[in-house]
């Protein structure tokens, strides 16, 4: 006997837009709609830049009503990037927006948070990666410039589950999301009193942590009478996005290596514990929290976010290329004319990325991209290589080799990527899904309902779901010299160390 379809909204909330996405599960397979789309653009005001926190809840009530009118479903998720936050006062109001992870707050943070708690140990306990945007680097910042605002907070709460907050009235944090904070024992799986004691934060700061595919609660009852419905469960998904998409890699293998290319790139491959070890700490490698209790061991890197501040400022200039456009251009450019280091700290700030990159190239000695086509090969063909580099160093530290890549996300859509990517590493490239967050999401509210199994079941299903497509590598000698150029470039900062 068929069963009956099932219905899920999954909310997914990226650097620029979100997105509410109706699943439906029916005869073994998950069909998506999208229903409604938002911008989400940070605010600047008095130098600092905030997310609009309330417009992003206001659009996720927008995308329920729209959902209500398409189609039937039992529950809803949501997934945001990691380690931002809001702060809650003791009535359970937001005391301001969350303040974006791009602000400069955090300049000087890292060296301050060390000082407290030595580099060395802050790792072992936590094993994530040192970014400066890291929710410790955040809370010390406050700490030290905004006392008076952690003075009035009673509990910090991450943006997917400030908003399960504002739907359920619950306060809880999920297990994924914690692991961004470098502020959690990834072994002990539990908030660090070490770590927050080092720094004076207060422990009621941090609620509950819940498993990945918890039922947080029901909507309120006063949104289901402002929206019009019935109550909905409110499911805390694998609410960190890379960890979504990583429950959508259409694969059986045990410990499958993916690139989940977006604005970042998140570089990793799944590991039943962490890896923390001299290697790990040299390289600077995180491990942060997946479905299931399971770790992802991985690496950021700037993704896309260089080709989106390009085309950005070429529309400022006048010149509207849609993405397909400028894949088309950098087609015509000249193969391995310069490379930069797509991590390089002179490309996080937003701003006029052309020119930063033509700076970039002649400080450096290199030919100078003069032409649209240039600049957008120059960051893909860096950006693959860099791959190659990081794939590198995760098989160094876990003394393995890997021959297959699976690569999910937006990025797909660039075939040039994908291809220059599988030369680049010399292995093959399986690149799909797409849309591997908002699958990822949905599967983890299908298996919370009891409709789905387990995770191998799922990626059963979203293969069933999804095309892949194959890339092979190709012309491997030349990336091989290009690799070797490519490295004379790049800065040395922390986790960037031959091998």
């Amino acid at each position: 006997m068929e069963k009956t379809a099932k219905g899920a909204l999954a909310f997914d909330l990226g650097a620029s837009s979100g997105r509410a996405i109706l699943g439906t599960l029916e005869d073994g397979k998950i069909t998506m709609e999208e229903v409604h789309r938002f911008p989400n653009d940070p605010v600047i005001v008095n130098g600092t830049m905030y997310w609009d926190t309330l417009r992003q809840f206001y659009e996720i009530k927008q995308g329920i009503v729209k959902a209500k009118n398409h189609g039937s479903f039992e529950s809803m998720g949501i997934d945001t990037w990691g380690v931002d936050f809001g702060l809650l006062d003791a009535h359970g109001d937001l005391l301001e927006n969350a303040v974006h992870y791009r602000d400069r707050r955090t300049q000087g943070m890292i060296g301050h948070v060390f000082s407290k708690i030595p580099r060395e140990r802050l790792y072992e306990i936590t094993g994530n990666e040192f970014m400066y945007f890291n929710t410790v680097f955040q809370m010390a910042a406050l700490k030290e410039k905004r006392p008076w605002l952690l003075e009035r907070a009673a509990r910090s709460l991450f943006t997917p589950d400030l908003f399960n907050y504002f739907l359920t009235g619950e306060q809880k944090c999920e297990y994924t999301m914690a692991t961004t904070s470098s502020m959690f024992d990834i072994r002990k799986k539990e908030w660090s009193r070490e770590i927050t004691g080092a720094l004076g934060l207060p422990e009621s700061l941090f609620p509950e942590i819940i498993e990945s595919g918890t039922i947080v609660g029901e909507l309120k009852q006063e949104i289901c009478e402002e929206l019009g419905l019935s109550p909905k469960k409110v499911i805390a998904v694998a609410s960190h996005d890379t960890q979504s998409a990583s429950v959508a890699i259409p694969t059986q293998e045990e410990d499958p290596i993916f690139i989940s290319c977006g604005t970042w790139s998140l570089y990793g491959t799944e590991s039943s514990e962490p890896v923390i070890n001299a290697k790990s700490l040299q390289l600077s490698v995180t491990n942060e929290g997946s479905y299931g209790g399971k770790i992802n061991f991985l690496k950021n890197i700037t993704g896309l976010w260089m080709i989106q501040e390009c085309r950005r400022q070429w529309i400022r200039e006048g010149h509207d290329y849609s993405f397909g456009e400028l894949e088309a251009l950098a087609q015509d450019a000249g193969p391995f004319q310069s490379y930069i280091d797509v991590n390089a700290p002179e490309f996080i700030p937003a701003g006029d990325m052309p020119e930063r990159i033509r700076d970039y190239c002649q400080k450096t000695g290199q030919p100078v991209p003069d032409t649209v086509g240039g600049i957008i090969r120059c960051i893909y063909q860096s950006l693959a290589l860099r791959y190659r580099y990081v794939l590198e160093q995760i098989q160094y530290c876990l003394d393995k080799r890997y021959r297959r890549i699976h690569m999910i996300g937006g990025g797909i859509q660039s075939k040039m990527l994908c291809q220059m990517t599988a030369s680049a590493t010399n292995c093959e490239v399986a690149a799909g899904p797409m849309e591997a967050t908002a699958l990822g999401n949905l599967a983890v509210q299908f298996m919370a309902l009891g409709e789905i199994l387990d995770l191998k079941e799922a990626r059963a299903i979203v293969a069933r779901s999804e095309q892949v497509t194959i890339y092979h590598p190709e012309n491997t000698a030349a990336w091989d010299a290009a690799y070797e150029d490519h490295k004379k470039y790049m800065k040395r900062t922390d986790g960037d160390h031959q091998i």
